[in-house]
Formats: C-alpha cells, structure tokens, sequence
C-alpha cells in the first residue's frame, strides 16, 4: 500500500474524482424535475395503463356498436318494441344511430391505441355520447345498456386523468 492509499482501502482502487452531486451527475443519472403542468399528482400508473384500456374498450364498443346497428337496419324486429316510451324510435332508426356511433367510436378508439392528439377529446365527447345514447335505448336491452353505459363512464374517466397527457393548451408532452 503507498502513503496516500487510507487503510482499509482496496488495492487497485481508484477514488472518484469528483463528488455526486449536480455538477458531477449526467442527466441520465438524475431523477426528471417535475414541471409546472404537474402539479402535485404524481404519476398513477391506473390512468396511463386505464387509457389504453379506454381505447380498446370503444374500438371493441364500436364494432358492437356497428353490429348493433347492421341487425337494427336489416331486419326490424330484433328488439321488442315498446309501447309508449318516451325515446321510442323506430328500431330502423335506432340502428342507424347505433351504426353511426359505432363507427365513430371505433376510430376514436382505434387513434387513442395509436396516440392520437385529437383522439383524447374526441373520446371524452363520444363517450358522453354513447352514454345517453344507450340509457335513451334502455328499454329494449337494459342488461347491456347498463353495461354500455358503465363502459362509458370508465372511458371518460380514464381518458380525463390520463397523466402522460398534458392539461394545459400549448405545453409539450413529457417525456
């Protein structure tokens, strides 16, 4: 051991030369500094992973949707008809309302799996959409309106507490 190597130490050890703090750390080495957009949440990794879940719930939503609809137009007596609803319609009508939406809710879906700006907005108002659309459609298949409508609800939560998207118009996403 030479004079400068404190006891204890190992042979062929090499003191750092500078000590870890800011100045000696690249920035791969330091944690991300939380922005101003950030707030106080930290990152929930339930709304990240529940986004993704929202987009393959309305791409699966709107291929049912789509379905729906195709039975409603082509033959008119799928469901059983009501007698004086409120929101009674033609079950024609009623499925070119579930085709129209079907399709719309399909490709919102489909551009929130890829990531999709205008997709996150777009859903959140679709979403409010086939809600009312099936609690207006109730009547004529109440067990999977209610499920429709709980699926509508977990999409907007979901795509509304997304963490990885920014809240505020004209800030950058985060990496």
């Amino acid at each position: 051991m030479s004079e400068t190597t404190p006891p204890g130490t190992p042979p062929n050890h090499t003191p750092p030369t500078t000590e870890p703090g800011a100045a000696g750390w690249s920035t791969e080495h330091r944690g991300r500094t939380p922005g101003p957009a950030d707030g106080d949440r930290p990152d929930d990794g339930w709304a990240s992973g529940g986004s993704v879940f929202a987009g393959v719930l309305m791409l699966v939503s709107g291929i049912f949707g789509i379905l729906n609809g195709i039975a409603g137009i082509a033959k008119d007596d799928v469901y059983g008809r009501i007698g004086d609803y409120v929101y009674s319609f033609n079950l024609t009508t009623w499925g070119w309302i579930h085709l129209i939406i079907g399709i719309l809710v399909a490709l919102t879906g489909w551009g929130i799996l890829k990531g999709a700006d205008w997709a996150r907005g777009a859903g959140i108002g679709l979403a409010a959409l086939y809600i009312i659309e099936y609690f207006m459609f109730l009547p004529y298949a109440p067990v999977w309106s209610m499920i429709a409508i709980g699926i509508g609800v977990f999409v907007i939560w979901a795509l509304a507490t997304d963490p990885g998207r920014s809240t505020r118009p004209g800030t950058a996403e985060r990496a």
